[in-house]
């Protein structure tokens, strides 16, 4: 069976979490943890960087950055994993989910602003498949009504929009480095914080609600319990094998992206006939081949095509439920204006295995078998 996924292994880990042990600093907040956080604000113009346990932790810490209280309201689209909304109604908020546009899966920018009400706080972008929102038009809404931007770029290690990394864009941004990204720790992820006025009040949440940062910096003599917060520092284990993929993150970038091209050359045929939907890539948007899927008739063609690929060896996977239609979509949001693509997107959609390192000859099968399944020659 060909997988669809392989978590990313370059070989320098085990060397780099072998040092970190050998260090006797395997807790939160040491060098691979500060290497980790440096090589991010470096690469991608971030102005502060902190590392986390997870994606969902970088969500919940941006949204308690944005001081959301009881009755506000966060713009979403309801295509996105459940991180994204769960970290609003933990911190308080009621989300209105907006519909996306059905060539990038992305929550479609020409459809919030009618969702603004004067209860709305933040409007929380999602970059699917490492492919960026309509930022520009996004940016000027949320500062037109005084809004926050949260960019839930989970999916978006090393794409960018207009030349800008995706994370860096709005006020906060947050990665993900889940085994199943481009580049993983098992369990992590990373707030990117590109206003300063949100510096201090983050190394405090992040620090279990101490001042603890300031004291390392010498800014105060001793550190003490200033505000809540909560340990959202990974350990020194995790952050030093993420550090040997960022070493070689454009070696991982490239592997990945030549893959994602191979397969939509091969398939371009398919589409040409109407048979298949590919991907669609913006033009201001270079992407991280986070992903490769296709777009088939309707769900019951889906599952019929994934029950296929499965008998012939091929892993292929749908992706995203709408938050909407779940139960606790509907006790703690509402979905503003029609629901035109969101749900019927989705139920079409299913993800081809992506991953680094994957042979091409495996590739050829999936191509192979994908073309048998339609009954078509490939040449």
């Amino acid at each position: 069976m060909i997988s669809f996924n392989v978590p990313p292994f370059i070989g320098e880990e085990t060397a780099y979490v072998a040092e970190a042990i050998a260090s006797h600093k395997i807790c939160g907040d040491g060098p691979f943890t500060r290497k980790d956080q440096k090589w991010l604000e470096e690469h991608f113009g971030a102005q502060k960087a902190l590392l986390t346990t997870s994606g969902s932790m970088a969500l919940d810490m941006a949204m308690l950055l944005c001081g959301l209280e009881p009755g506000d309201e966060v713009i979403l689209p309801s295509f996105t994993f459940s991180s994204t909304a769960n970290s609003a109604v933990l911190a308080g908020a009621k989300l209105v989910f907006v519909d996306i546009r059905p060539d990038t899966m992305n929550i479609d920018e020409t459809k919030i602003e009618a969702a603004v009400t004067e209860r709305t706080k933040v409007i929380c972008v999602v970059h699917y498949a490492g492919v960026a929102c309509e930022m520009d038009t996004i940016m000027d809404i949320a500062r037109r009504h005084h809004l926050i931007v949260v960019e839930d770029a989970a999916q978006g290690v090393m794409s960018t929009y207009k030349g800008k990394a995706l994370g860096t864009i709005g006020d906060l941004g947050c990665y993900s480095f889940h085994e199943t990204k481009n580049y993983s720790m098992g369990e992590g992820g990373a707030l990117l914080i590109n206003d300063p006025k949100f510096n201090e009040t983050a190394e405090i949440l992040w620090e279990k609600g101490t001042n603890r940062s300031k004291f390392f910096r010498g800014q105060v003599d001793k550190y003490t319990w200033v505000s809540y917060g909560d340990s959202y520092l990974p350990s020194e284990l995790n952050a030093a094998y993420l550090y040997a993929q960022l070493l070689k993150a454009e070696e991982i970038n490239n592997d990945r992206l030549a893959s994602w091209h191979r397969y939509d050359e091969a398939l371009k045929p398919l589409a040409e006939k109407g048979l298949l939907e590919l991907p669609h890539i913006p033009e201001e948007c270079v992407h991280n081949a986070h992903m490769y899927y296709v777009k088939l008739k309707d769900v019951a063609q889906r599952t019929d095509f994934i029950a296929y690929l499965k008998e012939h060896g091929v892993q292929s996977v749908f992706h995203y439920v709408p938050l909407h239609s779940a139960p606790a979509g509907l006790k703690y949001g509402r979905f503003d204006g029609t629901d035109e693509y969101t749900t019927r997107e989705s139920d079409r959609l299913t993800r081809l295995p992506m991953y680094y390192h994957l042979s091409s000859e495996d590739i050829e099968t999936v191509i192979r078998v994908i073309y048998a399944y339609f009954g078509e020659e490939m040449h």
